[in-house]
């Protein structure tokens, strides 16, 4: 005889049925408490990821506009004509400095922009491409302008202490020698065993016109007291001093000292 609905409702369930109900219900609750807790973590971990990367970012931020530039440099020793394209660059946007390079007893501070073309050396100081990145080892090299903010290189000596800051610290340097070369002796510009930080603008101070030499400042890391060697480029390629007055570098086929 077959069993009506009304007869499995009022039948009392054998005890391994009555298990077999608590079980399925013990499992959906487990699988129910599971997905939820998978859920809850997977969005604890979104959060936890993009609010950090929130706070780097506006860490980062922080960083980089404490790299940026002051109200206005001293242009007391500025020919007019630099006063005049330094306020022009101002309507230029750069983006943020990659550095900062102080030079306590010459009262300089000055940011640093990637490349030397003539738009950032009118603006500040610019980085050499091809050199290494302020704030790592090896020789960095930073071009200014004789008439701008460099001009206070003629005063310089041996033992001043030059800071470059990065968004990673402050390495501290200390000006080892000066040189003057002309624009073609590479050699400055190449890489070294030690970390050095070379300084470029055009010589003389004062000239007029398209100045023929290239005035050379070597520093390196205050705490180190061995000689900076000189490595040769792994990749064999050559660059020349940089021209201060804003033209892109060339390539020189061999190193000579006129």
């Amino acid at each position: 005889m077959k069993r009506t609905r009304e007869d499995r409702e009022t039948t009392p369930a054998l005890p391994w049925q009555r298990g077999r109900r608590w079980l399925r219900r013990l499992c959906l609750v487990s699988g129910s408490s599971l997905l939820l807790f998978v859920g809850a973590a997977r969005l604890h971990s979104a959060l936890a990821s993009r609010a950090g990367l929130e706070q780097f970012a506006e860490a980062r931020a922080g960083s980089a506009a404490a790299l940026g530039e002051s109200a206005a440099p001293d242009l007391t020793l500025w020919s007019p004509k630099r006063t005049a394209a330094w306020q022009a660059s101002r309507t230029v946007e750069l983006g943020a400095p990659i550095a900062v390079v102080r030079i306590p007893r010459l009262a300089l501070e000055v940011p640093v922009w990637e490349g030397i073309d003539e738009i950032t050396l009118n603006r500040g100081l610019g980085h050499v491409p091809g050199t290494a990145v302020p704030g790592t080892d090896g020789n960095v090299a930073i071009a200014g302008h004789r008439d701008g903010f460099f001009r206070v290189l003629k005063d310089i000596v041996a033992g001043d202490r030059i800071e470059l800051e990065t968004l990673d610290g402050v390495r501290s340097y200390e000006v080892e020698n000066t040189r003057i070369v002309v624009p073609k002796e590479v050699s400055v510009l190449e890489p070294t065993a030690a970390p050095v930080l070379t300084l470029v603008t055009c010589y003389p101070f004062y000239f007029v016109g398209d100045a023929p030499e290239r005035f050379i400042v070597r520093a390196g890391v205050r705490s180190a007291t061995e000689e900076r060697g000189e490595l040769p480029r792994t990749d064999g390629s050559r660059s020349t001093v940089p021209d201060s007055s804003g033209s892109p570098p060339k390539t020189a086929r061999k190193r000579e000292l006129k």
